[in-house]
């Protein structure tokens, strides 16, 4: 050993394990980040309005619930709430898998789990089989009938059974009608106020009833 190795200074071992543990989490940290509620940008030209925090937890958690242990949750226009459950902060969500069905090709950084999806194209869905999802969330970009009844085509060949459908109040009559929904008593609510009320509907028994 020369002089110069002798008088290099050197890291107990309690400090390395610190050290270790900073980085791990440094890790850890970095890979949640890009599951953050608004890591992607909202678009307005997309008609993009992502949820608050709070709402999006709520979403979450009613999907794990409501999906059952290994069920398959499919988010339709709804990123907020596939970013909530992938962030590891929802009670159960290790226990489902998520995907999100979305225009936006900046979210086919999250993988498999991205479905490219155009409701001008309701069922051009070739990654994802009919009746493969025990549940399904979904959130149309634009307050017309025409959008949501698109919409309506693909959640209907996508369910198994059990629909959250989350859209502007005044399409209450349409939702009715196409998915024979009823209407929630929770308001989910927006990072940007919107001028639009919206409102959330479910067809199967709720607590957001």
């Amino acid at each position: 050993m020369s002089d110069s190795d002798e008088d290099a200074p050197a890291l107990s071992a309690h400090t390395l394990a610190a050290l270790q543990d900073f980085y791990r989490d440094t890790s850890s940290s970095s890979a949640s980040d890009q599951f953050t509620v608004g890591a992607v940008g909202e678009d307005w030209s997309l008609s993009q309005f992502w949820y608050s925090d709070e709402t999006a937890a709520q979403l979450a958690e009613e999907a794990v619930r409501e999906a059952g242990e290994g069920g398959r949750i499919a988010c339709v226009s709804a990123p907020s709430v596939y970013q909530k459950l992938k962030q590891g902060s929802v009670s159960g969500s290790d226990r489902v898998s998520a995907v999100v069905l979305e225009y936006d090709r900046r979210f086919s950084t999250y993988g498999e789990d991205f479905l490219f999806y155009d409701y001008n194209e309701p069922l051009a869905l070739s990654n994802a089989p009919p009746q493969s999802f025990d549940f399904i969330i979904a959130d149309p970009p634009y307050l017309s009938e025409e959008c949501l009844t698109k919409v309506a085509q693909t959640v209907k060949y996508l369910s198994k059974g059990k629909v959250l459908l989350c859209t502007g109040a005044i399409m209450e009559k349409a939702a009715k009608a196409l998915l024979d929904v009823k209407t929630c008593s929770f308001l989910p609510k927006h990072n940007k106020n919107l001028s639009n009320e919206f409102r959330c509907f479910v067809n199967y028994p709720s607590r957001l009833l």
